[in-house]
């Protein structure tokens, strides 16, 4: 029986995600006070008076129409028992999209399919003769995950396939996590390649420091993202948007999560930042930058060790550093993310994805276009 979505004030929201030990910090209310452009609602799925999922809706209008894009993030947000069964989620959340001039519809629940030890993905790169992860067996695979992917697909959902070798979705589809629980130091370290431990120890000698900072050096982090920005070619957000992501995670009201700024310095000269978010166990590593100049040094490793340690000693039992592509080409410029996440030891995790359930194609065709026009 497909249960009844309705529309539900901030304070519900944040009760029920209280009962969560995992889910994405972009499914917070608060995370719509980030997104500048966008409308928002908290929504709900009752089962009778009982509430048992919610969820964030980003909305987007299309300029000078009447159609708009409904994106939940990460979500929704939905209990184990109720999940499985897809058609009683979905259906009332569709109905409420298309009724509220929806052109299409995005989501992509965190919930995992595969995953790959560390120690399999390098024999796969080794062997040279897989292109992507698809491609390499995985170590765990997630039948309740799978089941789900499989069950969007059915009743409609697409999912967009990168044109490259990229994320493919809004939200990364692939991301590198080390779990930290209950972890020594020493344990740590003996997971990471001899080129990790070389380069935290050499951080050391050199002293680098690395320093927990404050709003008002998000102004550092965000001239190192600028310039990080120029040398990786892509669109920088504004010092704004941080600001309000620093203003709104940390918010007491909603008690549910943190964020951090973290500064590797020599000498009083930053060198790299990084921003660090924690919800219930799951910590993220969201942004970061680096200066050209000092490289030699090894920050981005000495600042990345200390935020581990720093998640482990939070509570978290995930260190999660985000994206990757789903490229094994040495060759792709893309590569050198996973090989700089790869030597920490962890592990590579496939989520469910992104999926558009697409109720105006016409609309949603010309979405696209202007989209790739943006680059």
């Amino acid at each position: 029986m497909a249960l009844i979505l309705k529309e539900i004030d901030k304070e519900s929201h944040i009760q029920f995600l209280k009962s969560y030990q995992t889910f994405s910090f972009l499914q917070l209310p608060c995370w719509a006070e980030v997104k500048g452009g966008w409308k928002s609602k908290n929504i709900g799925w009752f089962d009778e008076r009982k509430l048992v999922c919610v969820g964030l809706v980003l909305i987007r209008n299309i300029p000078k129409t009447k159609w708009s894009l409904f994106y939940l993030p990460e979500g929704p947000v939905l209990s184990p028992e109720y999940a499985k069964n897809v058609i009683d989620w979905l259906t009332p959340l569709k109905d409420f999209a298309k009724s509220s001039g929806a052109f299409n519809l995005k989501l992509g629940p965190q919930v995992t399919i595969n995953t790959w030890n560390a120690t399999t993905i390098k024999n796969a790169i080794s062997d040279n003769s897989y292109k992507k992860f698809r491609d390499v067996d995985p170590d765990r695979v997630n039948p309740f995950g799978l089941d789900i992917a499989i069950k969007l697909k059915n009743l409609g959902g697409k999912q967009i396939e990168s044109t490259g070798e990229g994320f493919g979705d809004v939200q990364p589809r692939f991301v590198f996590a080390i779990d930290v629980e209950d972890k020594t130091d020493e344990q740590l370290l003996s997971s990471f390649s001899q080129e990790w431990r070389r380069n935290i120890k050499k951080a050391e000698k050199l002293e680098v420091k690395v320093k927990r900072a404050n709003f008002d050096d998000l102004e550092t982090f965000h001239n190192l993202y600028k310039e990080t920005s120029k040398r990786d070619k892509f669109s920088p957000r504004p010092l704004s948007y941080f600001k309000q992501m620093w203003t709104s995670l940390n918010n007491n009201s909603n008690d549910l999560a943190e964020m951090r700024l973290y500064l590797a310095e020599q000498e009083n000269v930053c060198h790299a930042a990084c921003l660090w978010v924690k919800v219930g166990k799951h910590v993220w590593y969201t942004y970061g930058a680096s200066s050209t100049i000092g490289r030699e040094l090894r920050p981005s490793n000495a600042i990345q060790w200390q935020m581990m340690r720093d998640a482990r000693d939070a509570g978290a039992s995930i260190y999660d550093m985000r994206g990757i592509a789903a490229t094994l080409n040495e060759k792709s410029a893309l590569f050198g993310l996973l090989r700089f996440k790869i030597g920490t030891g962890g592990k590579v995790v496939q989520y469910v994805g992104e999926w558009d359930f697409i109720f105006k194609p016409l609309v949603y065709k010309a979405f696209r276009v202007a989209l790739a026009r943006r680059g």
